[in-house]
């Protein structure tokens, strides 16, 4: 061989896989490489996406397929390596998922609180102004008889009065609407 010939021959194998040949891998494989990323993964959009990335790393590495009959067998081996990938990230999304406490109250029982909430609200809506005022004060801004007898201005005996009044009142109501 003449020495033109030897460096023709050794360019060919430096420069490796080209461009019109992966152009050529693609139309001829594609789709075989699709079938095989669909045996590997489950859904058609995550073995396109496997593929195309197949390529797309073949085409940046092109210059180390010193053989152009192995393009074929890399591109299915990083098929294969992205789909086991693909699959890892999904096992350990589905592992980082907030799991729902045990201990959490069912959409029922949120639906049954709403329900006793509402009531609640009704019957307070029933009361006298002042038993009303009182009520909220001592139970829901959780203040004392005497912070409750100071902000309304009246006596603590008063307080305690419309307080005693007021719950009794809530309590007949409350059992009328739970029956």
């Amino acid at each position: 061989m003449t020495d033109v010939a030897v460096a023709g021959v050794a360019a060919d194998v430096v420069a490796g896989t080209t461009v019109d040949h992966l152009t050529a891998t693609y139309q001829a494989h594609y789709r075989s490489l699709l079938g095989l990323a669909a045996l590997l993964l489950d859904d058609t959009a995550s073995c396109e996406d496997v593929v195309q990335e197949a390529f797309i790393r073949v085409h940046s590495a092109r210059n180390r397929v010193r053989d152009r009959e192995k393009t074929l067998a890399y591109l299915r081996q990083t098929v294969v390596n992205l789909s086991r990938s693909a699959l890892r990230r999904r096992i350990l999304g589905l592992k980082l998922l907030s799991k729902p406490m045990p201990d959490m109250a069912s959409a029922e029982e949120g639906a049954y609180d709403q329900l006793e909430r509402d009531d609640l609200i009704k019957a307070m809506r029933g009361l006298q102004r002042r038993q009303r005022e009182v009520l909220v004060l001592r139970y829901f801004a959780d203040m004392t008889e005497s912070q409750v007898a100071e902000t309304l201005g009246i006596s603590l005996g008063s307080v305690k009065a419309y307080g005693s009044r007021g719950i009794a009142a809530l309590r007949v109501a409350m059992e009328a609407a739970q029956s």
